[in-house]
């Protein structure tokens, strides 16, 4: 298992983030080699990781969230690596308010596109700098 993640990941947890990869794949109309090239990982590895046989690291889930067009932060929370609240991620307690509870709330929209997502980040980013 790769410590990038919690030393705690189960075996249930990879499990049901591999199906729910598989079936996000399945949605898209994908095959697996497809799925790979975009994410850049291996063929062997994401069959692996479909499978619940192997924990993949953030880069890679990310890599895969980017290729299936589904928010990192769903992905995560099918890691179980954030928090479900009233059926959207949180990635930390109480964030709202605070910059990184923005920026996630930003990225974990489903109503953004990736590009929206990238240049709003940017602008509120630009914002708190100006600010100090």
């Amino acid at each position: 298992m790769n410590p990038a993640f919690s030393p705690d990941f189960s075996r249930e947890q990879l499990t049901k983030l591999g199906a729910f990869i598989h079936e996000q794949r399945t949605k898209a109309r994908l095959s697996l080699r497809q799925l790979s090239e975009l994410a850049n990982v291996s063929n062997p590895y994401l069959s692996q990781i479909e499978r619940g046989l192997h924990e993949p690291s953030v880069r890679v889930l990310k890599a895969i969230a980017t290729a299936l067009d589904v928010s990192a932060d769903v992905l995560l929370a099918e890691a179980g690596l954030l928090e479900r609240v009233g059926g959207r991620v949180r990635s930390e307690p109480h964030s709202e308010g605070t910059a990184r509870g923005v920026e996630a709330a930003i990225r974990g929209d489903e109503r953004l596109t990736p590009d929206q997502k990238e240049a709003l980040g940017l602008v509120y980013r630009s914002y708190l700098a100006a600010n100090g």
